[in-house]
């Protein structure tokens, strides 16, 4: 095994109205409509070949100012810390985000999307298709977070 350093080069950026860590959704759950652009470079336009028939997308990006990593955090409303592998937060140790976005439309090299939740200029690091046909996952399990109350209860 292996324990040498590597590195990605952005395929693109992800667009938002979102500048402060500290007002940026959690989670688009609440909020789906929340509009945002991928601008995908230029190099890699080709291979947004076919995407347009897709609804949604999966987007693999690198969160930025998320500060050092930590291994146990206290979730949004929540008074009991969990590993951060049993979380979506972005203090890893390979900062790493994966969101389901909805694909409105393409033109030329901008993905306009919906679903949004990182920050403005957010390094986009792949792009893959939404597949309900495969993705779907029939009996999953939610672990702690089924037992978090939905808001408004």
């Amino acid at each position: 095994m292996s324990s040498e350093k590597f590195s990605f080069k952005p395929i693109g950026f992800l667009y938002t109205p979102f500048t402060n860590p500290k007002t940026t959704p959690i989670q688009p759950l609440y909020d789906n409509d929340l509009e945002g652009t991928l601008e995908v470079n230029e190099e890699y336009v080709e291979g947004l070949k076919d995407l347009e028939g897709f609804s949604h997308i999966y987007v693999i990006y690198q969160p930025h100012a998320t500060g050092r990593p930590k291994l146990r955090i206290k979730p949004l409303m929540q008074n009991v810390e969990r590993g951060i592998f049993a979380t979506r937060a972005h203090r890893r140790p390979n900062p790493l985000g994966l969101a389901v976005l909805k694909l409105e439309k393409i033109e030329g090299n901008i993905l306009y999307v919906t679903g949004v939740d990182m920050l403005d200029g957010t390094a986009v690091i792949d792009i893959k298709p939404y597949c309900d046909r495969f993705d779907k996952v029939v009996n999953a399990r939610g672990g702690w977070t089924q037992s978090c109350a939905e808001e408004g209860e």
